[in-house]
């Protein structure tokens, strides 16, 4: 057990790029920010509802500089991987993609969560997204289970996972605080074995 977790902890000191002929996905860098403040600013009344409460500096270039140096914490101590999702070609920000709450041990599982910028929502490139990561999440990070929950309401998230193989498991009440108040959520996972023929 020591060694395998050795392992995925020692390859986090690399870099983690995910490309087909659509999408890049990558770890954020501070050069972002002018992409992402565009995109966040002005898909702000699209994502509110589904996000925890937009603090007064949410979109201020030191507040997503500490974002960055977070989330490099975070993935080189094994915890998450936070992803950009770019359009390959354009090199445009399109939303974001995170592997967060890795488990190891006897679990081997994540949660992931995601958002699109409004201008992009609807064209399929979060389920694009989602065929890059579901395949590192089992083989390169080596999980046995993927986790994610939704509002009852989100009903593109809910079909969103729907389409990527996700299977409905339970109710969760009162499960995360968005946008001020206490929302029950939907518990959707896949599993390793969900994928094999």
């Amino acid at each position: 057990m020591a060694r395998s977790v050795f392992r995925f902890l020692s390859r986090q000191s690399d870099t983690v790029e995910l490309a087909d002929d659509r999408h890049l996905l990558r770890l954020p860098r501070f050069q972002d920010y002018r992409q992402w403040y565009q995109l966040r600013s002005e898909s702000r009344r699209f994502l509110e509802p589904w996000e925890p409460t937009w603090r007064n500096d949410e979109l201020t270039e030191s507040a997503f500089r500490a974002r960055v140096l977070r989330n490099e914490q975070e993935f080189s101590s094994g915890q998450a991987v936070p992803l950009f999702v770019f359009a390959r070609e354009e090199k445009a920000l399109l939303g974001g993609l995170t592997i967060g709450y890795i488990r190891r041990g006897a679990a081997q599982c994540c949660m992931i969560g995601y958002w699109m910028g409004e201008r992009h929502a609807g064209q399929g490139h979060m389920h694009g997204a989602l065929k890059l990561a579901i395949p590192y999440i089992f083989s390169s990070l080596q999980l046995h289970r993927i986790e994610a929950a939704c509002i009852p309401d989100n009903q593109r998230s809910i079909r969103l996972l729907e389409k990527a193989g996700f299977r409905q498991e339970g109710y969760l009440r009162e499960y995360l605080k968005i946008n001020g108040e206490w929302r029950d959520h939907v518990m959707f996972s896949l599993l390793a074995a969900d994928r094999r023929p």
